[in-house]
């Protein structure tokens, strides 16, 4: 179990590289001319100032949770995964394909079955990752970011040919999913049904990774592999069985947004929730619970794009400055663990052994 001053060095660096990326955002916001106070203040008026704009919040929030899972899960076992991106877009496809194909089936069946298809597409998708590298040794960060261009490419393809509305002109779509079988909001609020399949997924990340003899296994491998191999643990099958568990989270990410947000598949589905979350994941330190409540921040960043453009005359794109700081300062903060004397426990020098002197 972890110490009390691990577990506030793990919460304080992050934190203050968050602060600390703030005030370089302010300096960025200042040499472009606008008022940092007032760029914080908008943000926070955009993203938490009201019920209705927190709702914002919320409904950008849902996909980040589950994409954050597909980089925060292979991480547990020493894996570097940034395939979010193109996970989360063949998990939409794959949505979209059975929405379409189970259009005659009851609502509950039709959404189950979507659920179910961009699941199974999403972790294929990252399960492939994980193959090249355990069986072809073949660098998981390197594939996975070449495989989220192969999956656009491929969106880009499908809505375009096989698969497009010729109703659709200007931007190129899939058929439409029925408006039954559309994921409904929860009652009283405009926030769709996702943001429960985001908590409850982290719920369950945390849970297996931290309370099962799996989790243990796969943290075991992620701190020395080598020693795990001759324990006699299946790191094959354990690489294999996380990178399809990361995939799927952000396959169900596409879902969401195919299901509950576009109504179809087109261009908008790469929305950059997945590169959103890599960073959602190291800013939690892979830990889901707390991914869930930085993807909540993030996502209100992410609702302030047009407010700064119409308030401060700032591209909407500064948001995206932003994340990239962010994820810059958080990358230079791992460096800082163990380095800060307050977080260090303290030696405790064992009792000397009494002089025992000889009497003759």
């Amino acid at each position: 179990m972890l110490s009390h001053r691990k577990t506030l060095e793990s919460i304080c660096i992050p934190v203050g590289a968050v602060l600390f990326s703030l005030i370089l955002f302010g300096a960025f916001c200042a040499a472009a001319g606008a008022n940092p106070f007032g760029v914080y203040a908008s943000i926070w008026k955009a993203a938490f100032g009201s019920w209705s704009t927190f709702q914002n919040t919320l409904i950008r929030a849902s996909p980040l949770m589950l994409s954050a899972l597909c980089t925060a899960l292979p991480a547990r076992l020493g894996l570097v995964i940034i395939g979010n991106e193109g996970a989360l877009v063949v998990g939409g496809l794959g949505a979209v394909a059975a929405g379409l194909a189970l259009s005659t089936a009851s609502p509950t069946v039709v959404q189950i079955g979507m659920a179910l298809a961009g699941m199974v597409a999403g972790g294929l998708w990252i399960g492939a990752v994980g193959a090249l590298r355990h069986y072809r040794a073949v660098n998981e960060t390197i594939s996975s970011l070449l495989m989220n261009y192969i999956a656009i490419a491929l969106l880009n393809h499908l809505v375009g040919g096989p698969m497009r509305d010729p109703s659709s002109l200007n931007k190129p779509s899939t058929y439409p999913i029925a408006e039954i079988n559309m994921l409904g909001t929860i009652p009283g609020t405009r926030i769709h049904y996702g943001l429960i399949y985001g908590l409850v997924a982290c719920a369950i990340a945390y849970f297996l990774i931290q309370r099962t003899t799996f989790g243990f296994a796969a943290r075991t491998a992620g701190g020395n592999i080598r020693a795990a191999r001759i324990a006699g643990l299946p790191v094959g099958k354990l690489t294999m069985a996380i990178c399809f568990l990361a995939g799927s989270c952000a396959g169900l990410a596409g879902m969401v947004e195919v299901a509950a947000v576009h109504g179809r598949a087109n261009e908008s589905l790469n929305a950059n929730y997945g590169y959103g979350g890599i960073l959602v994941a190291f800013i939690a330190r892979h830990n889901p619970l707390a991914a869930a409540l930085v993807s909540i921040m993030l996502g209100g960043i992410l609702a302030s794009g047009g407010i700064l453009q119409r308030s401060h005359n700032l591209p909407d794109a500064t948001v995206l400055v932003f994340q990239g700081l962010v994820f810059l300062v958080v990358l230079f903060s791992e460096s800082l663990y163990g380095k800060f004397a307050i977080f260090k426990e303290p030696i405790v020098k064992a009792p000397s052994a009494p002089t025992v002197t000889a009497v003759v």
